[in-house]
């Protein structure tokens, strides 16, 4: 019977949740996505996923997880449940495979990073990666993250954000319009640092760097931090 949803997934023991069937249209999308990304991921992006993944612990909420390129550097233990959020049913699809692969439990949800269909305080670790930059309300989602983190909870966040040097914002702000459109929303001259400080989060460790395996100046410098929020969103406990 035709209900535009996937079979349920428990056959699997690591994925759960149903998502939407993606058009063929979509698909083909996801795949042109992973393949473009292919270069600069095996460059520079891999190492430095794997390096602030380091950091996740317990349940862990992968929010923009896109085609799930995170899966492969999460520690298991001391990660012991992945949340993938993302409002691509396509992205989803091509995570759901990747995550087949992972011996813990994986649950994929789709909708909105400003709604997330969570708990209070029910999150340990939140990562966000190459992500805020096309959020459309990137304060709403990160009061959202507040919302779920548990006490003590950890925000592991890699973006790329607004350039410090004038020289290079001005291009950023130049080619924002173009980039847009061609890059599914993403926003180069965004403040993604000062958006994240603003809803309420404090980095304890940062780096804010250029590096050579970006092909595009104006998606430059990337920040790679671990931040907590000093006085927890409304429902988080210990």
């Amino acid at each position: 019977m035709g209900t535009g949803v996937t079979p349920s997934l428990a056959e699997s023991a690591w994925v759960t949740t149903p998502i939407a069937t993606p058009p063929p249209w979509a698909r083909l999308a996801a795949l042109g996505y992973d393949r473009l990304a292919d270069g600069p991921e095996r460059r520079l992006l891999g190492g430095l996923r794997h390096q602030l993944l380091a950091s996740a612990r317990g349940r862990t909420l992968d929010l923009g997880a896109g085609t799930g390129a995170n899966l492969p550097h999460y520690p298991v233990p001391p990660v012991t449940q992945l949340v993938l959020v993302d409002r691509s049913a396509a992205m989803l699809t091509r995570a759901r495979e990747r995550a087949r692969r992972l011996s813990l439990p994986v649950e994929l949800l789709q909708g909105r990073a400003e709604r997330l269909a969570l708990p209070s305080a029910s999150i340990d670790t939140a990562v966000v990666t190459l992500a805020l930059c096309t959020i459309e309300s990137p304060d709403q989602a990160l009061q959202e993250l507040r919302r779920v983190l548990r006490r003590d909870g950890r925000l592991l966040v890699l973006e790329h954000v607004r350039a410090a040097d004038p020289a290079l914002a001005r291009w950023q702000d130049r080619l924002a319009g173009p980039w847009r459109l061609l890059a599914a929303g993403c926003h180069p001259n965004r403040d993604t640092r000062g958006v994240i400080e603003a809803a309420g989060f404090r980095f304890e460790s940062i780096s804010l760097r250029r590096h050579r395996g970006i092909p595009l100046a104006i998606l430059q410098p990337l920040l790679v931090g671990l931040a907590r929020d000093p006085q927890p969103g409304p429902g988080a406990t210990g």
